[in-house]
């Protein structure tokens, strides 16, 4: 039986990790085999940041068990999205751009194609943010979203984020320049959304 989480609360304990789509884990050496599915597909390569060549299952697999391996600092992780239904690896979302003298951070989230649309995401960014915010003290998460990917704007707008401005003509893909959107939420709009301390999460 798995341990106690906020959807079970055996014995009262509870996971700030987990709600009630998915629990966020560390990466594992055997996810490279659901990753490397997830590539094939070149569009979300493409959304998520740039298209690169085809890698090999080897290579993969090692880069996976670096990850794996990694010590991960409390502010800048890479974390596994696994659907509490099957215990099923769905997509992964990280931290970076972490600046403590300004209290910002960034995340990037990336679900496969198998599994989007289904919530995943935004359960999984709830959980990060209200970690940062709760747990490290982090007074505003921004974020960037390519004007081409427009189901992560409209993820990210649903969130509740405020678009904050563009920087024009600020990446080359797919054979066109394009704009990046800029997003933010601070640390009280999250609190007056969701809470920093309720285990619900986004529906």
């Amino acid at each position: 039986m798995r341990q106690a989480t906020a959807t079970s609360r055996l014995a009262g304990v509870t996971s700030a990790w987990e709600g009630r789509l998915v629990r966020l884990r560390a990466v594992e050496p055997g996810d490279w085999e659901a990753f490397i599915a997830f590539d094939q597909y070149s569009d979300d390569m493409r959304a998520a940041w740039f298209l690169p060549p085809p890698q090999s299952a080897e290579r993969l697999r090692r880069e996976v068990a670096e990850w794996s391996s990694a010590e991960q600092g409390p502010d800048e992780f890479r974390l596994v999205i696994e659907a509490l239904a099957g215990n099923t690896v769905t997509g992964t979302i990280n931290t970076h751009d972490v600046d403590q003298t300004n209290g910002t951070f960034q995340y990037g989230v990336s679900i496969g194609r198998p599994y989007q649309r289904r919530g995943y995401a935004s359960e999984a960014v709830v959980l990060v943010m209200r970690f940062m915010f709760a747990e490290r003290r982090f007074t505003k998460c921004n974020v960037e979203v390519f004007a081409s990917n427009t189901g992560s704007a409209a993820l990210h707008e649903r969130l509740g984020f405020v678009r904050e401005g563009c920087r024009r003509r600020s990446r080359y893909a797919a054979g066109r320049f394009e704009d990046v959107i800029l997003f933010g939420m601070t640390i009280d709009e999250f609190a007056g959304r969701y809470g920093l301390t309720a285990p619900d999460v986004a529906p």
